[in-house]
């Protein structure tokens, strides 16, 4: 007899390698077979320099790296920006010395949307040195997002580990009103149950009676923007649809495996939301939950319009031009303006919208067309928002600066971006959207008419290995320590993008990325980590937002000597691991009572206790996972590595 378990256990409970039962469960620390990874160039970055610490091993399968260069690039910035054209001949470099399949060069495609419409496939592992890696669950794949040296590692010995995590499930009432999509959805998830909240690490199952009528591409958003709502993974179950889409393709179609949940499936909580009523919602800036209906904005004044990165479909893409298309033909005159940009994820979306007449609807309404890439939702190529400007935009994030420094995003869906755009004035999509030809939609989506093929759903097979006792990794870096020093205190949801901006991210020295540490938010941080403020006390979701690696440099380099949080997003907290960078969980209200900005504080790692030195009262920390303990006596992921070769993974996991 085995377990009952979530969509996500079977998937990890299929790839784990040398378990002791045939079922997983929150908690167990699993030694997994990786099927792909992935990165962008920016990414790479700091992946090489974990490559070339590792001696430029050999990559495991040449056919199952995936590498795309998105990020920083642009026409304008490859012909002028010298970190734009170095990471882009660092990432063809590699490609070509390494040989790998699947090398996508600049403004071919964005990293997430070529990889989902041509290569996963359902019930596989997918690590991504990106945060929205989670995308990838829509098509009912395990993917999540991880720090460079995670993936680094994947790429060359085909494993990973992973404590498997607590899951939540997400039931979704009632049929969509036509135009409301994914992004919507999503928005409105969070904006009822908050980021960083119930997701908080979790995975996220997405389920329900309304889903089974959702696109891939819905599906894709919604998993996409999982990182924004806090979750490790964001997974729906692959059905007909999934089937369908996966059919049409060349090839990577014939690998899927339909795992479906248990009934009695161990989530952790249930959340129901009714999306019958469901219209066009707005998240305001700085954070993706802060989010209202559309008509308490309608008439607010734009600076700007973009409809664009990884979480905007072609779906999206369509819908936004046949809303243009409305607005148009109900003499509607676009304003005067530069600052309307569309960006399609792929050149084979951008062809089909250039053949079926979809792109001139978007440049008669006053839209600039731009090449595939992250464009403006990055905000480090050369197209970005000015200081104090407003920027309604289909991407997943509005952190402070994300667009451009100084300036406001408002994330909406591409219809809502599309609808507004016009008269550059928030509105309402509705009165356009109900003037579509909901047949002419489908047929552009080449949906029309199509028949969904049956399915098999099927149950992991576990290859099931004696238990092993647990044991010491190493004792590289086992010495007793107690670090003393002065607090530098944030509050909650403190992103990556705020300790690194990705203006920076090109740098991989320690002092000169440490000196932009906190450089928008915090300019002080830096001199004040230098004069023994060095120890970081914070809330809730510390380093949530991007997998940036980056971020853990940073503060390494500020000279931060440990962190301390009520909870962690979980690629930054793994980030932290792999870079030795000490952390403990702390839940006593009392101690961030007492642990204000400079008080004094002692950190005993091997006791896992904090004490605040002024009161002399001492706090108990959560204990730290066997694999975590392991990977800090041997100094980090790197170390370890060298240290153990590919037996690393079955030495840590053993403790």
């Amino acid at each position: 007899m085995r377990k009952p378990m979530t969509l996500t256990q079977k998937i990890l409970a299929a790839h784990a390698i040398g378990h002791p039962r045939p079922w997983v469960e929150a908690g167990d620390v699993l030694r997994i077979k990786v099927d792909w990874t992935i990165a962008s160039e920016l990414a790479w970055n700091g992946m090489a320099r974990t490559w070339e610490l590792l001696g430029k091993p050999a990559v495991h399968d040449r056919e199952r790296f995936y590498l795309a260069i998105d990020h920083t690039v642009d026409p304008v910035t490859l012909a002028s920006d010298k970190r734009a054209q170095k990471l882009t001949q660092l990432s063809r470099d590699f490609a070509k010395e390494s040989g790998i399949q699947h090398f996508y060069d600049a403004n071919e495609t964005i990293l997430h949307t070529r990889f989902y419409r041509d290569l996963v496939q359902p019930g596989e592992v997918v690590l991504g040195a990106d945060s929205h890696t989670s995308s990838h669950g829509g098509m009912g794949a395990f993917a999540i997002g991880l720090g460079g040296a995670d993936i680094t590692a994947a790429m060359v010995l085909g494993e990973s580990w992973i404590e498997v995590p607590e899951a939540i499930a997400v039931d979704y009432e009632g049929e969509l009103p036509f135009g409301i999509g994914g992004k919507d959805v999503i928005l409105e998830t969070l904006g009822k149950l908050g980021r960083n909240t119930v997701a908080m690490e979790r995975s996220v199952e997405y389920r329900g009676e309304a889903v089974r009528k959702w696109s891939t591409d819905v599906r894709f958003t919604i998993a996409n923007m999982t990182a924004e709502f806090g979750g490790l993974n964001g997974i729906f179950e692959p059905d007909a649809v999934v089937a369908d889409w996966v059919s049409r393709r060349n090839s990577h179609n014939d690998a899927g495996r339909y795992f479906r949940a248990d009934d009695d499936a161990p989530y952790l909580e249930r959340f129901r939301i009714d999306l019958s009523k469901l219209g066009p919602v707005i998240a305001r800036p700085f954070s993706p939950d802060n989010v209202f209906g559309v008509e308490t904005m309608l008439g607010m004044e734009l600076q700007g319009a973009f409809i664009g990165a990884c979480t905007t479909t072609e779906e999206e893409l369509v819908l936004g031009a046949l809303v243009l298309e409305q607005a148009l033909a109900q003499g509607m005159k676009p304003v005067a303006t530069q600052k309307r940009l569309v960006v399609p994820g792929d050149l084979a979306i951008m062809s089909h919208l250039r053949e079926t007449g979809l792109l001139a609807i978007y440049e008669k309404a006053g839209f600039r067309v731009g090449p595939p890439g992250c464009s403006m939702c990055l905000g480090i190529a050369s197209e970005r928002a000015e200081k104090g400007e407003h920027w309604i935009t289909s991407q997943n994030r509005n952190f402070e600066n994300r667009m451009g420094e100084g300036s406001f995003a408002y994330l909406a869906s591409a219809a809502t971006v599309a609808a507004s755009a016009t008269m550059m004035k928030v509105a309402d999509p509705r009165p356009l959207l109900a003037g579509v030809d909901q047949e002419r939609y489908a047929e552009l989506l080449r949906r029309k008419n199509r028949l969904l093929p049956e399915i098999r759903t099927t149950e992991p097979e576990v290859a099931i290995a004696p238990a092993h006792a647990g044991g010491a990794a190493g004792a590289a870096n086992a010495d007793a320590q107690v670090l003393r020093g002065g607090v530098q205190r944030f509050g909650d949801s403190v992103d990556t993008d705020a300790i690194i901006p990705g203006d920076f991210c090109h740098l991989t020295d320690l002092a000169e990325i440490g000196a932009k540490c906190f450089h928008f938010v915090r300019p002080e941080f830096v001199g004040r980590a230098k004069e023994g403020r060095n120890v970081i006390v914070a809330g809730e979701g510390w380093g949530s937002g991007s997998s940036r690696e980056h971020a853990v440099w940073a503060l390494k380099g500020a000279g931060v000597q440990a962190v301390i949080a009520k909870s962690y997003a979980f690629i930054h907290k793994r980030n932290l691991v792999n870079e030795a960078l000490p952390y403990l969980v702390v839940k006593d209200e009392a101690f961030y009572e007492l642990a204000g900005e400079g008080e004094e504080i002692a950190v005993d790692l091997a006791g896992g206790t904090v004490t605040h030195v002024g009161s002399g009262r001492s706090f108990a920390a959560q204990p730290l996972a066997q694999v975590v303990q392991a990977l800090a006596r041997e100094g980090g992921l790197v170390p370890a590595i060298q240290r153990h070769g590919n037996r690393v993974f079955s030495v840590l996991s053993a403790g």
